[in-house]
């Protein structure tokens, strides 16, 4: 990759069970140094710090409302100690709305806050598409992890038909190679970087 100048705006990583966003963020991070800041998974940090993950629907509400405000004050405070660098989230607000129990519209009231609003933190969307849409195993090495392969193509589904709402939002497809798909996602997000810095400066 070539080297990209610290510009800021924000770009959420998303999808279902086992897409390997998570891989991709880490490696765009790696690659770009200190012009990039990553948030981390919001579920995956409630989870392991003990927050119970059960299947009762009032405990779903819960456990929404836990990750959906822990993932709004983590972007913001990256933003607050880093001002000027791409900021780069595993996950956004909007995903909440996928696991909620009922229509997404729930979710969002519940939040006090509107689906355009939570589209509007972000710039650009980049949506990996789960394994197990290709019927491939999504075991990995995020032990919150609990989906089968069923729930996780229904829940690629749901997030999908949320994030694709989004103006500036691009599908990175399942592919047999894992290796080839993280390589096309990186393409994807660099291009997608370039993108939003040539706006960036036409505005200016």
């Amino acid at each position: 990759m070539t080297e990209i100048s610290n510009e800021h705006f924000r770009i959420v990583l998303t999808g279902g069970p086992g897409g390997g966003k998570t891989t991709a963020a880490d490696l765009f991070r790696r690659e770009m140094g200190e012009s990039v800041v990553l948030v981390p998974e919001a579920a995956t940090m409630v989870f392991s710090g003990g927050f119970p993950r059960v299947q009762e629907p009032h405990a779903i509400h819960a456990a929404q409302r836990a990750i959906y405000h822990v993932q709004r004050n983590l972007e913001d405070v990256q933003v607050a100690q880093y001002p000027d660098r791409i900021l780069l989230c595993d996950r956004g607000t909007v995903d909440g709305a996928a696991y909620w129990p009922g229509e997404p519209e729930g979710f969002f009231t519940e939040m006090g806050t509107t689906m355009q609003n939570e589209l509007e933190r972000y710039d650009g969307v980049i949506f990996f598409e789960s394994a197990a849409v290709g019927g491939l195993s999504i075991e990995g090495g995020n032990p919150i992890r609990n989906e089968s392969l069923k729930q996780a193509v229904a829940l690629d589904h749901r997030l999908r038909s949320l994030w694709r709402q989004h103006p500036h939002f691009v599908l990175v497809p399942h592919h047999a190679s894992f290796l080839k798909k993280i390589s096309f996602g990186l393409l994807v997000l660099e291009e997608m970087v370039r993108e939003l810095k040539h706006k960036q400066r036409v505005k200016a």
